[in-house]
């Protein structure tokens, strides 16, 4: 684990980088223009993220009196590229007009709500700090990211990519980008890099299922329905109960998740793969909690907020590290039984190691 409090230079999105990619090269400009520039704004997001650990981040807003509540601040970037825009909306405000700015107040509150319920923790860094959001950023910008300060938005092309405010998930996903970067700040390459995109999956998702009461059999493991446009043959960007399944269209291509090992993918593309293998990470949790039943944000969930806070999980982990730190974890907090049953048994499904 990092312990000097020097971040990894990550610029987290929700969208890979190999699907924009293929967007890009499409002979439809309605779809591959959008797609260019947002593969052109993401690859300055990158340069801008890396000198900010050069020349230091800008002063973080102290916060709020009251600890164990959320500070919230929604900003307006007007279609263009600089964050963080105009103010809209600010801790308490009534919801305004603009549909886009209240889910992004909404879905930043959700996410704030399930880690201090849930895990006792006070915001991503776990002291309260201010949850940033920026919305309508550029111009037909097909993707969301946290960019080590806050949250920003795009709306869009609305002929592949619907508002990124939308799901729930998405927000609750690169948020935990944010809690991965406060704790065990996971290098964004390989194995490592796939587990820190797992983490932002798992709990996305679980912040939806709390969102929506959800048990672990009523949800339906998807991150980010309702993000692609009625013309896409797809259900979401990834399934974590069917990696692989999430879309398969004429545009998009087909989703290339693996879900077990057997089919792990060694590329040089997406940071050697981080949003492709994580669906193997992401399956073994989908199992563990399927197995444990309820809600899935207790044991299962807990189990690896446990691991990813705990100190022991190394910035460079592979997937076996992380399982066996899973399985300790397990059996630390609930001692021999069901929990590091499930535990063990998953990993085993998807052929990665515990001993």
């Amino acid at each position: 684990m990092n312990t000097n409090g020097d971040f990894e230079p990550v610029f987290c999105t929700i969208v890979p980088p190999h699907v924009l990619d293929k967007l890009a090269q499409h002979e439809d400009t309605a779809l591959a223009t959008p797609a260019r520039r947002t593969l052109e704004r993401d690859a300055m997001e990158r340069t801008r993220r890396r000198l900010t650990t050069v020349i230091g981040a800008p002063a973080a807003t102290p916060p709020a009196a009251g600890a164990g509540a959320p500070q919230r601040t929604v900003y307006d970037a007007g279609h263009q590229q600089s964050l963080p825009g105009t103010k809209v909306r600010g801790e308490g405000d009534q919801p305004g007009e603009d549909a886009t700015v209240n889910r992004a107040y909404a879905g930043l509150g959700a996410t704030f709500e399930l880690y201090l319920q849930a895990y006792g923790r006070d915001s991503i860094d776990g002291k309260g700090l201010p949850l940033d959001a920026s919305v309508h950023f550029g111009e037909n910008y097909d993707n969301a990211f946290w960019n080590g300060e806050q949250m920003v938005f795009g709306d869009g092309d609305g002929e592949v990519f619907l508002d990124f405010t939308t799901p729930v998930d998405v927000i609750g996903h690169e948020l935990t980008h944010g809690v991965t970067q406060y704790t065990a700040n996971l290098a964004y390459f390989g194995q490592s890099g796939a587990l820190n995109e797992s983490m932002s999956d798992v709990f996305g998702s679980l912040i939806k299922q709390y969102t929506l009461g959800q048990t672990a059999a009523e949800a339906d493991w998807l991150i980010g329905a309702g993000l692609l446009a009625p013309r896409v043959h797809g259900k979401a960007l990834r399934s974590m109960k069917e990696p692989g399944s999430a879309y398969d269209d004429d545009v998009l291509g087909k989703d290339p998740q693996p879900g077990t090992m057997a089919g792990y993918v060694r590329t040089g593309q997406d940071n050697g793969g981080v949003h492709i293998n994580s669906g193997i990470p992401n399956h073994a949790f989908y199992l563990v909690a399927t197995e444990l039943g309820g809600h899935a944000w207790e044991r299962a969930g807990q189990i690896w907020y446990d691991v990813l806070t705990g100190g022991e999980l190394d910035s460079q982990a592979t997937f076996a590290d992380f399982a066996r730190l899973t399985v300790a974890a397990a059996l630390s907090r609930y001692h021999e039984g069901a929990e590091q049953e499930a535990v063990l048994k998953a990993w085993e499904q998807v052929g990665v190691q515990t001993s």
